[in-house]
């Protein structure tokens, strides 16, 4: 059972599905809702309050969280307790995520490199830190959510710094983190019976326009990932392994990702999060000969065994976003979403609705996810984009340089 909507739920719940599992997704959301019904049973949250009673009736094996938000549910200790495998470490190993100011401390503690980074409760506190070090940062909540009262804020001066901390929201304070520049890239590992086994490289364009201009967005409009079992560019071997005694100290067991930016020839962590991703986590099932068997053997925190699909080395992803996107306060009517022609990847809808008629229309700010992959990175991005450019909707858009800037990792 999926816990989300969108093309998240629709994705992975069909690379499931394709490789045999039975699928379904309890919609943790008021929107999006279409798109998991192409895979199989929808329950809506409204209706039922808890998936626990769910999971026992459908005699559910394992639960893929779409956020980390789950676990703030009221029945969120209910799920724990029955037993089913969750895809997601629980407890203590969620802190690596959930709370900013702990992953640094948990980095100074094994010596792993990571930004200047301050706390501040409000406003005074912050202006002051800024002025005992002046020098641009990345400005983010304290604690990580969706609904965050801060969503990340890249300033690249002192002066644009200065200028966002008179508007955040303080609600939850704010976390600091120095600005490292824009040599950015991540990498995706399972940890299962106490090790860790690496996946993909991957790269986010968090940017909403070409040349990586504008604000940074909600969610990535594009992402590359490279199969790395072997940790080619040392992302794993230098921001992850070090952490393995915690790891098992803490039963971390689940997808961890660190997002890193490369800077004087050594990379440093940016944060690390505990999903396989909305825009990698598709590409990486497809990748794998037996997706449904690795997610569940991880859930239940045993041994694994990784195989590849051949050839399925690269994998690009792009985001048709909808009127008004990055803005989100600014929204548009649903619109007629048209396809020119058939698709030859993986299309997942997103803010996508189906009406009486049969056809489909757009209901929100992002559209659809398109995927390909192949055996040499540019074959991968040019079956994305053609596909990509089969569907129109008035007002959408989507980046047409993914691919051209920021990779290989560690570059700008």
């Amino acid at each position: 059972m999926v816990l989300g909507v969108g093309s998240f739920a629709h994705s992975i719940g069909t690379a499931l599905a394709d490789a045999g599992a039975n699928v379904s997704t309890y919609l943790t959301r008021n929107y999006g809702h279409f798109p998991p019904t192409l895979v199989g049973e929808t329950f809506l949250n409204s209706a039922f309050p808890s998936p626990v009673p769910l999971i026992r009736e459908k005699k559910i094996d394992v639960v893929i969280p779409q956020s980390i938000d789950w676990a703030m549910q009221p029945w969120a200790e209910d799920l724990i307790q029955s037993g089913v495998g969750i895809f997601s470490p629980t407890g203590e190993a969620m802190r690596i995520e959930r709370e900013r100011d702990f992953a640094r401390a948990l980095c100074a503690k094994f010596k792993i490199p990571f930004p200047k980074s301050f706390v501040a409760s409000n406003r005074i506190e912050a202006e002051k830190i800024l002025a005992k070090n002046p020098q641009p940062f990345v400005i983010k909540n304290p604690l990580c959510s969706p609904t965050s009262p801060i969503h990340t804020i890249l300033c690249e001066t002192v002066a644009d710094t200065r200028a966002w901390l008179r508007q955040v929201n303080y609600a939850e304070g704010v976390f600091l983190q120095e600005y490292l520049g824009r040599a950015e890239a991540g990498h995706i590992a399972l940890v299962s019976g106490g090790e860790i086994h690496s996946l993909v490289t991957n790269q986010e364009y968090k940017y909403a326009f070409n040349g990586n201009m504008g604000i940074v967005a909600g969610a990535p409009l594009g992402g590359l990932v490279e199969r790395d079992e072997n940790d080619k560019y040392g992302l794993a071997r230098e921001l992850i392994h070090p952490l393995l005694p915690w790891l098992r100290e803490s039963k971390f067991n689940g997808p961890l990702q660190v997002t890193a930016i490369r800077r004087d020839g050594k990379w440093h962590v940016i944060e690390y999060n505990i999903r396989i991703g909305v825009t990698s986590g598709p590409m990486i099932l497809r990748m794998l000969k037996n997706p449904t068997e690795i997610v569940l053997r991880t859930a239940r925190n045993e041994n694994l065994k990784l195989e590849f699909n051949d050839k399925l080395n690269f994998g690009c992803s792009l985001t048709l976003a909808g009127y008004g996107y990055p803005f989100t306060q600014v929204r548009g009517p649903q619109l007629p979403l048209e396809v020119a022609g058939k698709f030859d990847c993986d299309v997942w809808w997103n803010e996508v609705a189906r009406g009486t008629d049969g056809k489909l229309s757009a209901t929100g700010h992002r559209i659809a996810d398109v995927i390909a992959l192949a055996p040499k990175l540019d074959a991968a991005i040019a079956k994305a984009y053609a596909n990509i450019r089969k569907i129109r909707v008035v007002g959408s858009y989507f980046r047409t340089d993914v691919g051209q800037s920021l990779w290989p990792p560690g570059t700008i």
